[in-house]
């Protein structure tokens, strides 16, 4: 393969596309590991949190399941705190975010540098939920004086004579249909 020569503005100087080629790898292998360095970053900042949070989280019974903590690696690292709310890192990189998801999107229920702040708004959040999941568990009974009476069963009309009204009608419109066409051919 020939090499191709691409002359440049500055002087007489010409560059070659495989010099060109290789500082552009460079350039992008620098960029990537900024990336991959920035995400490592997160990733710490997250490991920290969780260490943070593991006094809290031997505190909860060993009977409620509704947390599941844990850092799931994609393209944006999070703390899971259970199904519906994780924290991640803002876009500096250095606040974390706490929120959660809703039928009507996604809430911001905390936003701080500081992992003690982060780690109130968790405790704050898994108090909320366990009162909420001991309210469905119990269970109210009605007084019997508040439940209605059972009324007879309301007797609803048969569709049979809809039926038969509908066919009466259908019938009369076609005998008219065939009288008007009978009686144009006169």
């Amino acid at each position: 393969m020939a090499e191709q020569s691409v002359p440049s503005e500055s002087g007489g100087k010409t560059v070659r596309l495989r010099d060109a080629l290789r500082k552009a790898r460079i350039e992008a292998a620098d960029r990537t590991s900024v990336v991959v360095d920035l995400r490592d970053a997160e990733v710490a900042r997250l490991e920290i949190l969780n260490e943070a949070l593991d006094s809290l989280f031997a505190e909860i019974p060993a009977g409620v399941d509704l947390f599941d903590r844990g850092i799931s690696q994609g393209d944006t690292p999070r703390l899971w705190i259970d199904s519906v709310a994780h924290i991640s890192m803002g876009r500096d990189k250095r606040i974390y975010r706490f929120t959660q998801d809703t039928r009507f999107g996604r809430i911001v229920l905390a936003e701080s540098h500081d992992v003690p702040v982060m780690v109130d708004a968790v405790t704050d959040y898994i108090a909320r939920r366990m009162i909420e999941r001991e309210h469905a568990m119990t269970v109210t009974l009605v007084p019997a004086a508040a439940v209605p009476a059972v009324s007879a069963p309301v007797k609803h009309r048969s569709g049979l004579w809809t039926f038969a009204f509908g066919f009466a009608a259908g019938l009369a419109a076609l005998f008219g249909f065939a009288l008007v066409m009978a009686l144009r051919q006169i």
